[in-house]
């Protein structure tokens, strides 16, 4: 991403607080002298870094009463800004939406790429379906490893190669879903890659099958085609940043939850998502051979 000289991780599990580990980053961080920060997430504890980090502009929405925090705050119009991305953008903006906020976009390197293709033995005169099993909010985001499969033997059976990205925590789901394939003609590379081979990798399918995940959001910044699926979340929140994607949600009494698990157990908001529905999505949009 041109935009982006440097990358710092972040170190901390959703939730823990760590407060000696952040004030000891937020320390290290004076040494960058940075001018300003603008702290996404509405959290206290998300503001606690920089805080000690010295930055004279510390921008953000008021949150979790984060007056002493921050310096240069806002309080949120939920109404005004629905999305997430108007959020965002809208501290660069004193508080108030741009008028054009431009999707994310992604650069390949067309070397590594190749290099992937070769390592992975992706058939280059295949046309590449890429599925993205995981979501790390839970199940309720997850389409069921079952879909996936009854999806990967029609596409399969067509001349379809199927690769399955993820990291080394999806591996149990991505042998899920090949244990339950009746064909050969998967590519499990499910804790092979790293976050910047899956972007290259993205790029080079047709078409990408994805939960509501980073990975969806990755597919759409590389302008690859994408068959979003939707389960407890809701794309009026956090759609899919691109021209080029599809959306499939079910609009249950129940749904969007917004929940890690279904509290009814039936999940039917992804069961009533079926194989044959994003099978024909790829074959009305013609990505046929």
């Amino acid at each position: 991403m041109p935009e982006v000289n440097k990358v710092i991780i972040n170190p901390f599990a959703h939730g823990k607080l760590a407060l000696v580990q952040r004030i000891k980053i937020g320390l290290k961080l004076r040494h960058e002298k940075y001018n300003q920060v603008f702290v996404l997430p509405n959290s206290l504890k998300s503001a606690i870094i920089p805080l000690f980090s010295s930055i004279k502009l510390r921008t953000g929405f008021i949150g979790e009463s984060r007056y002493i925090f921050l310096n240069d705050i806002y309080r949120l119009d939920k109404g005004l800004l629905p999305l997430m991305i108007d959020r965002f953008c809208a501290l660069t903006s004193q508080g108030n939406k741009p008028d054009n906020i431009s999707f994310p976009a992604l650069t390949i390197n067309k070397e590594n790429q190749q290099q992937l293709a070769a390592k992975l033995n992706i058939d280059p005169a295949k046309p590449l379906i890429a599925f993205c099993p995981a979501a790390e909010f839970g199940p309720s985001k997850r389409w069921f490893p079952k879909h996936f499969a009854a999806l990967a033997n029609m596409l399969i059976r067509d001349g379809y190669q199927v690769i399955i990205l993820g990291s080394n925590k999806d591996t149990a789901i991505s042998s899920e879903i090949i244990s339950l394939t009746k064909v050969k003609g998967i590519v499990d590379a499910c804790g092979r890659t790293n976050l910047v081979d899956a972007v290259d990798l993205l790029d080079l399918a047709k078409y990408v099958v994805t939960n509501d995940s980073g990975l969806m959001h990755i597919a759409c910044a590389v302008k690859s085609n994408v068959i979003a699926i939707y389960g407890s979340s809701s794309p009026d929140f956090t759609p899919p940043l691109s021209d080029k994607a599809i959306i499939l949600q079910t609009r249950l009494a129940c749904s969007p939850c917004f929940a890690r698990t279904c509290r009814f157990e039936h999940y039917n908001c992804l069961r009533f998502i079926t194989p044959d529905m994003v099978y024909e999505k790829i074959i009305l949009n013609k990505i046929i051979i």
